[in-house]
């Protein structure tokens, strides 16, 4: 991991850029230390999402979480993938014509999944190497396929919320039997860019002990902002 730049945010919140081999990320860490991680999940393309992402990361912070986000494969500057490029545009064309997609959802999510949940791996060995943050480990947002499959198979992560705003490969369900980390769903009741009854056999499968569903009404981009004050009591209780 190297640091590329470093500001203070005007609520003393320290951001610096990174990047892990070929991989640009983003870290947040606040005065106090060391401090718990919260991993940023999102749907790719750092510069792009990065107002929504540094809202994000100063919410934690100020319950002191630090927070940290990297780039998805073919995302932001990073090479592009004609598959999964492919794949997206048979998405919407099957979605606007009614048309079964479980096999267009295999071929892009499934790939992105393998790619992407061994970086972030790479990305907890680092950044839990550093002095400011201490752990435990919990991962907020989407794709929530990758954070299923980071919640079976990295250890360090304790709790995830998880946003329902992706699609999820039907393969994926007996993965999701083998989660038992707790669990804060959000669920868009509307969202454009996602199958409601598919999220709730989701949630149904998930093996957790204790989990729970937030669902509200409206698009994918209408999360309320007290679902935010939600998920750090969530993350408080489990992470500190």
């Amino acid at each position: 991991m190297q640091f590329t730049s470093e500001q203070r945010l005007d609520d003393g919140v320290l951001e610096r850029e990174f990047t892990l081999g070929d991989i640009p990320g983003i870290l947040w860490t606040p005065a106090s230390a060391p401090t718990p991680l919260i991993l940023l999940g999102h749907p790719g393309g750092l510069h792009k999402l990065y107002p929504r992402l540094v809202a994000r990361a100063r919410h934690s912070a100020a319950e002191g979480f630090a927070a940290a986000a990297i780039e998805l494969p073919g995302s932001g500057d990073r090479p592009r993938s004609a598959a999964a490029e492919e794949a997206r545009a048979d998405l919407r064309r099957a979605l606007e014509a009614g048309e079964p997609i479980d096999e267009i959802v295999d071929r892009l999510v499934l790939p992105l999944v393998e790619k992407a949940v061994p970086e972030w791996r790479a990305a907890i060995d680092a950044l839990l190497s550093l002095p400011q943050i201490g752990g435990p480990v919990g991962y907020a947002g989407g794709v929530i396929a990758i954070g299923l499959r980071l919640a079976v198979v990295e250890p360090r992560i304790s709790a995830a919320g998880l946003f329902a705003g992706s699609y999820v490969p039907r393969s994926m369900f007996d993965e999701a039997r083998k989660v038992t980390i707790p669990l804060l769903v959000l669920l868009q009741w509307d969202d454009e860019w996602n199958d409601r009854q598919l999220t709730l056999d989701l949630f149904d499968a998930f093996g957790s002990k204790e989990k729970t569903l937030h669902a509200n009404m409206g698009g994918h981009i209408g999360v309320p902002q007290f679902e935010g004050d939600d998920v750090n009591r969530f993350f408080t209780r489990h992470l500190k």
